[in-house]
């Protein structure tokens, strides 16, 4: 891995690295491998590392980046390039661990399973066999506080967004888009497909770290029952 293609000042607080212009496994685990190694380097005056599909936001605090004849943001470019200047590792201390996720598929919490799992030509239980099968990336959070957007869907899976997106999307909501797969953390608007819910609350604002899960974790699905469902759900309150 060789680094950003290109790295755009964001104000003098933020500077953008970009490593492609599109959705792909491969590119979007480049960002996290970049962000590991930025970690790891431990640059004074970084905030905070934002991964996303393709690019990786590195918050600054523009105190810590002055240099005569430069703005912050230019200094810190200058940093970074010398960070990347060399090949870094893209699995070097990738965390092996896998989050587990359960999920009760179909039924009143996965109201759009049957007719996803119609359009690829399966039966809802192959549909959800396969759904949990797959081993899944978290690319990045964003729409809402908590969203994982999760890398790792077999194609055979993917469904296009719905034509009348719901206005209420319940909370743990396992849904699919495309050829993503993502988790409601709360109450939310959405277009994707419900193929199931999960119990778990991804996203409280008063634990440390607020977030479930973050970016670059593993994660996969398992198939419960709607009892152990009510069980952990109640547990969780």
């Amino acid at each position: 891995m060789n680094g950003p293609r290109a790295l755009e000042p964001l104000g003098d607080g933020a500077v953008l690295l970009h490593f492609g212009d599109r959705i792909d496994a491969a590119v979007n685990a480049e960002v996290h491998a970049a962000a590991r190694h930025l970690a790891a380097l431990d640059l004074p005056g970084i905030v905070e590392l934002v991964p996303a599909y393709a690019s990786l936001a590195v918050v600054i605090d523009p105190s810590q980046w002055q240099a005569d004849g430069t703005t912050p943001a230019q200094h810190c470019i200058a940093a970074l390039t010398r960070a990347f200047a060399a090949p870094f590792a893209a699995t070097a201390t990738e965390s092996a661990a896998i989050i587990d996720i359960p999920v009760c598929y179909g039924g009143e919490h996965g109201p759009d399973l049957a007719e996803a799992a119609a359009r690829s030509g399966l039966t809802e239980t192959a549909f959800t066999v396969r759904h949990a099968a797959c081993g899944y990336r978290v690319a990045m959070l964003g729409f809402a506080a908590g969203f994982p957007y999760l890398l790792g869907l077999d194609a055979a899976l993917q469904q296009p967004r719905r034509a009348n997106p719901r206005t209420r999307v319940p909370a743990g909501s396992v849904a699919i888009g495309g050829l993503q797969t993502g988790i409601y953390p709360r109450e939310l608007p959405g277009g994707w497909n419900l193929i199931g819910r999960t119990p778990l609350a991804l996203f409280d604002a008063q634990a440390t770290p607020p977030n479930r899960l973050a970016a670059g974790q593993r994660v996969r699905f398992r198939a419960i029952a709607a009892d152990e469902f009510a069980a952990l759900q109640a547990r969780a309150r």
